[in-house]
């Protein structure tokens, strides 16, 4: 695959050197990616309490997707999937034992994947990533491995630390949180309440740096993941506790990219998406956010643990006010941004993701309209249209796995909280929902699951 890999890019720098003159005509792409925002967070998605004017706002200038899906539902082999344009299981980025990476893991993503950044430095992108990577902290795996030409931010989640986990398990495999530049650690004193700021200000000097070429800006705020911290002139100010300062102050983060975009004159030329890494963390409380009216949340192949909020902007392109009920997911964002760039997605390998910019500016359907829920290596659920076979489904609480001799079947049209099993009634529906989980299940290529890749050593 390496090989295969190495002619892959090959073939493009002849592309590439054709292309160059015209880098300047190709759009800008900022993607944030928030991390464990539930999908009734937002004001625009229904909360009551939670100020979040910026996004609003964003929604009301372009799109909003009320059926958009991230490939996973815990960190890592989501962010996986938004990188690759593929299910988390067809790289081997998920684990049996371990469910995302942690800093005693000794491996990351594949370096035969072809990640978005490299795909876009083809055709001349410079390319940016600031905030949680989660993907492998180790060199090799690395933002900066990986296509990314400068890297700022926490390689996984801000609950890694030392500090905050004095009493798990594995404790000493723990060292202190460390905010990292490109390839090193800046530093191992992390104040979380400035880092929304300090997210912020990396971004725009990104932006600021890059802003006579093409580029493309990943933002992945460590937020609202527990632990939560919001800085003073956000903390106490919301109506919803801590969880909503962190997530008022994230949309403040928001608003200040949106702003400078705009004052630069850079808004009409850049597609912003907004986007969260999985649902909310429930079992924390009232630290964990809400899934509104879906059922579950992180962990689970339930609705709320795998749709998320999705606003799309492009002032000019996308049209305002838009409320698209069509599915789409994180896969689908690699092969629409590598095709509005005039890139080429790779072709050596299954990329399950479509091209959903014709949704987005109401120029047709996407392509394809199945969806398949997995929890880890496991296949769990699979979406079709308005119909959704649970195959199997997991506890919330205790982690509990339950198979569906008898599986349940939802329409996610009339019932989106999953309330009402319909399964005796559409026996012809879910003969052809088991059919088409079948036949997924036999393309993907049983790989080496990465996560369970540790070394624990000595925890005593």
């Amino acid at each position: 695959m390496k090989i295969l890999k190495i002619l892959f890019f090959l073939g493009l720098s002849f592309t590439s050197l054709a292309q160059q003159n015209s880098t300047a005509t190709r759009p800008n792409v900022v993607v944030i990616f928030a991390d464990d925002l539930g999908y009734g967070d937002l004001g625009c998605f229904g909360h009551p309490n939670i100020l979040t004017p910026n996004l609003d706002k964003m929604a009301q200038n372009g799109a909003k997707l009320t059926s958009f899906y991230v490939a996973a539902n815990v960190c890592s082999p989501s962010r996986a999937a938004l990188m690759t344009g593929r299910y988390p299981v067809r790289s081997g980025m998920t684990g049996e034992r371990f469910r995302v990476l942690f800093p005693f893991s000794t491996n990351g993503l594949p370096k035969d994947e072809v990640t978005l950044p490299e795909v876009l430095k083809t055709v001349g992108y410079s390319t940016g990533m600031v905030g949680k990577w989660h993907m492998g902290h180790l060199p090799g795996h690395l933002p900066t491995d990986n296509g990314f030409d400068s890297y700022y931010g926490i390689p996984y989640s801000n609950d890694m630390g030392y500090e905050d986990l004095k009493s798990h398990p594995y404790k000493k495999m723990f060292p202190p949180l460390p905010m990292m530049e490109n390839d090193k650690i800046a530093s191992t004193n992390v104040d979380q309440t400035q880092m929304t700021k300090d997210y912020t200000n990396k971004a725009i000097e990104f932006i600021d740096k890059n802003k006579t070429k093409p580029f493309f800006l990943y933002y992945a705020p460590n937020f609202p993941h527990v632990p939560l911290y919001a800085s003073n002139d956000f903390k106490g100010k919301s109506k919803r506790g801590l969880y909503g300062d962190v997530v008022e102050e994230l949309d403040w983060s928001v608003g200040k990219i949106l702003d400078y975009l705009k004052a630069n004159n850079l808004d009409k030329n850049t597609l912003v998406i907004f986007t969260s890494d999985n649902g909310p963390w429930l079992t924390e409380g009232i630290e964990g956010g809400s899934a509104g009216l879906l059922r579950n949340g992180k962990g689970t192949c339930w609705e709320g643990g795998m749709r998320v909020p999705f606003i799309a902007q492009w002032n000019g392109v996308i049209k305002p006010s838009q409320v698209i009920t069509s599915m789409a997911s994180t896969m689908d964002l690699y092969t629409t941004i590598i095709n509005m760039a005039k890139g080429t997605v790779p072709t050596d390998r299954t990329v399950d993701g479509k091209d959903i910019m014709p949704l987005l500016i109401n120029k047709g359907e996407k392509t394809g309209d199945e969806f398949f829920y997995y929890d880890a290596a496991q296949l769990f659920a699979v979406r079709k249209g308005p119909w959704k076979l649970h195959l199997k489904s997991t506890d919330v609480g205790s982690g509990n796995i339950t198979v569906h001799v008898a599986p349940m079947l939802f329409n996610l049209e009339n019932d989106p909280s999953e309330a009402y099993n319909v399964a005796k009634d559409n026996a012809e529906i879910v003969k052809q929902l088991r059919e088409a989980a079948a036949r997924h299940e036999k393309s993907v290529e049983k790989k080496h699951y990465i996560f369970d890749d540790v070394k624990l050593g000595n925890n005593n």
